[in-house]
């Protein structure tokens, strides 16, 4: 699809949340479009009618299209995908699959989102591991050089990275990391919660073992929805979860079980599946848009933003100076009442965003405040919207 005027008006008319807010909290949740509204209601309807079980049974055929459908917006097959609740399920059963023993090392980054970096220091802290963490550019982003360094030395057992961080716009060069990964036979964990519906993504060319994501952010689904990539090398070897459950493995002896053969290994028995079904809709939804045009539509829109910005005084737009940026804007700005009022005082003017702190980002928070101001549109935006957010920030700021 080419992302004109024309055809933005559809995508906003789709949208029901745009006739009511500026959402610039993308990196948040995204706005729901209609189809994947009416996939919810469809399928919560029908389990009002004939019961939860009765519903999941009737709309078999359909779970399964979900899972081809976001299998083919990753560039995998359906076999490989596993749904979860949210994006750190997803990656917290990668985790536990790997069998890790005291004085194994895991790789990860300095910019690293902070569920993951605390999961990495409670294995450490419970199993003797090590948490290893490649340095970044003076700019922003993972010097690529001394994450090989790290990785040719230590020898890691697992590497872990955020495909973008949440706390900066930053794109890591993550298929130069899962080149590295795979010469040197290093299984590699991808978080791809940001990038997913924002960025083209194709785990061949990732050479990832695992990419867990989120359905709210980017692709513009539900709360309460995720997945699980697992390569066939995985599956093959035998990786399942420390808790597997009877939809995952099968009970064959009286002390024996064994994992089906697929991802769904990953999964849990007990799902919404009314949120599996709407996954699936805004999987759909976003290749037919095309991820290349929607990742075009971004950059330019983000761009803008940061262009905009950038003439504001006492304003900081930061990670300008990274190698690649996608459409997350970090934004460290004074306001005497703090975040939680400034964010509030722009949702009083129908403005979305979020704040992230420090305690996010330990280790690189380049901020000299304890916070900052995270704006991220998405190609359903307009840029009269960029310059109504960029006045209110003035405004605020003038006051």
């Amino acid at each position: 699809m080419k992302l004109d005027a024309a055809a933005v008006k559809l995508l906003r008319d789709d949208t029901p949340g745009t006739r009511q807010r500026l959402h610039f909290d993308n990196a948040g949740a995204g706005l729901m479009p209609r189809p994947v509204i009416d996939a919810i209601h469809r399928h919560i309807d029908l389990e009002a009618e004939t019961g939860g079980y009765q519903a999941g049974h009737l709309r078999a055929e359909q779970i399964e299209q979900a899972r081809a459908d976001v299998a083919s917006l990753i560039g995998a097959q359906a076999r490989n995908v596993a749904f979860t609740e949210n994006a750190t399920a997803a990656f917290a059963q990668a985790l536990s699959s790997i069998e890790f023993h005291p004085g194994d090392v895991i790789l990860t980054c300095a910019d690293d989102y902070v569920s993951n970096q605390i999961q990495y220091l409670s294995l450490a802290s419970r199993l003797g591991l090590e948490v290893d963490r490649a340095r970044s550019l003076p700019g922003g982003g993972l010097d690529l050089e001394d994450f090989e360094l790290h990785l040719r030395r230590r020898r890691p057992r697992l590497v872990a990275l955020h495909h973008v961080p949440t706390n900066s716009g930053v794109v890591q060069p993550v298929e130069e990391v899962g080149r590295l990964c795979r010469e040197l036979d290093v299984l590699f964990l991808l978080d791809a919660c940001q990038s997913v519906g924002q960025l083209p993504l194709d785990v061949t060319r990732l050479h990832c073992d695992f990419l867990s994501a989120t359905s709210r952010k980017f692709l513009r689904g539900p709360r309460g929805c995720g997945f699980l990539y697992a390569s066939d090398q995985v599956l093959k070897d035998g990786y399942h979860p420390l808790f597997i459950d009877l939809h995952g493995g099968r009970w064959i002896d009286e002390d024996v079980f064994r994992p089906v053969d697929d991802a769904r290994r990953f999964e849990n028995w007990e799902f919404a599946y009314a949120l599996v079904l709407a996954t699936g809709e805004a999987a759909r939804y976003a290749q037919k848009v095309g991820l290349e045009a929607i990742a075009e539509r971004n950059d330019h829109l983000a761009q803008s933003l940061r262009e905009e910005l950038v003439h504001l005084p006492r304003v900081n737009v930061m990670d300008l100076q990274a190698p690649r940026l996608a459409a997350t804007v970090m934004i460290e700005l004074p306001f005497a009442e703090g975040p939680e009022a400034l964010q509030e005082a722009l949702f009083q003017r129908g403005i979305n965003v979020s704040m992230s702190y420090r305690e996010y980002a330990r280790v690189e928070f380049r901020a000299e405040s304890d916070w900052v101001l995270r704006a991220s549109p998405h190609y359903y935006n307009i840029g009269e919207e960029v310059g109504r957010f960029v006045a209110a920030i003035g405004d605020l700021l003038s006051k």
